[in-house]
């Protein structure tokens, strides 16, 4: 199972692309956490992305495109793997298809995360995110468990990222809806495209999940 999760921030698609990760034991690659962990080991392409976003700017595709390289050749990730915030425009989108191409791992679906934007508003507004291990979390839908830790085995430490304010999220959603279309588009005209109904509790957003994905994994 090979798949790239699509949707507007707050649309549950990491928290999704988790619980999948738990089902089907594949990993979900998040390209936030793989360049937190490049530039932490200091490998060549953590430097090259540390120079970057020192200077205040976006990392480049070729340097998301090496990382995410190395990332899909590890052994965890030969049985398939869950993009989740990569691509993000249609430039990256031709340059990961040329990548799962070389290494013969082309995708199965891209599914597609639909909600409204004024729900989208409310979910960010209780978004809240561990200082520690990166998790998310939602004080409402999706709360720490009772008697659960993290990974240093201390209770998770939730904090609200600055850009999940109301005006940055308007902002965002507006950079996404630009952003997204062509890449939707795209999609849908090679067959890969899939949509669900992000609205919902969890659970049933992870049935039309399983659902969509049956069409075509």
């Amino acid at each position: 199972m090979r798949l790239v999760l699509l949707g507007a921030p707050g649309s549950g698609k990491g928290t999704q692309a988790q619980r999948l990760e738990a089902r089907r034991g594949v990993p979900q690659v998040s390209t936030g956490d793989l360049l937190r962990e490049a530039v932490a080991a200091g490998t060549e392409l953590g430097r090259a992305a540390k120079a970057v976003m020192d200077a205040g700017q976006l990392v480049d595709d070729a340097t998301m495109l090496g990382i995410i390289r190395e990332r899909l050749a590890r052994p965890d990730a030969k049985r398939g793997f869950i993009l989740d915030g990569f691509p993000r425009t249609l430039v990256q989108a031709e340059g990961l298809a040329r990548l799962l191409d070389d290494i013969g791992q082309p995708l199965d679906a891209v599914v597609l995360f639909e909600i409204d934007p004024l729900v989208l508003e409310r979910r960010l507004a209780g978004r809240r995110t561990c200082r520690r291990c990166g998790r998310v979390f939602h004080l409402e839908s999706n709360p720490p468990r009772a008697g659960e830790f993290c990974t240093d085995g201390k209770p998770h430490e939730l904090y609200q990222r600055p850009d999940d304010t109301e005006e940055t999220v308007r902002r965002r959603l507006a950079v996404y809806c630009e952003r997204t279309q062509p890449l939707v588009d795209h999609y849908a005209e090679q067959g890969l495209l899939r949509r669900i109904d992000a609205d919902g509790s969890l659970d049933d957003v992870g049935a039309r999940l399983d659902a969509a994905l049956r069409e075509g994994v």
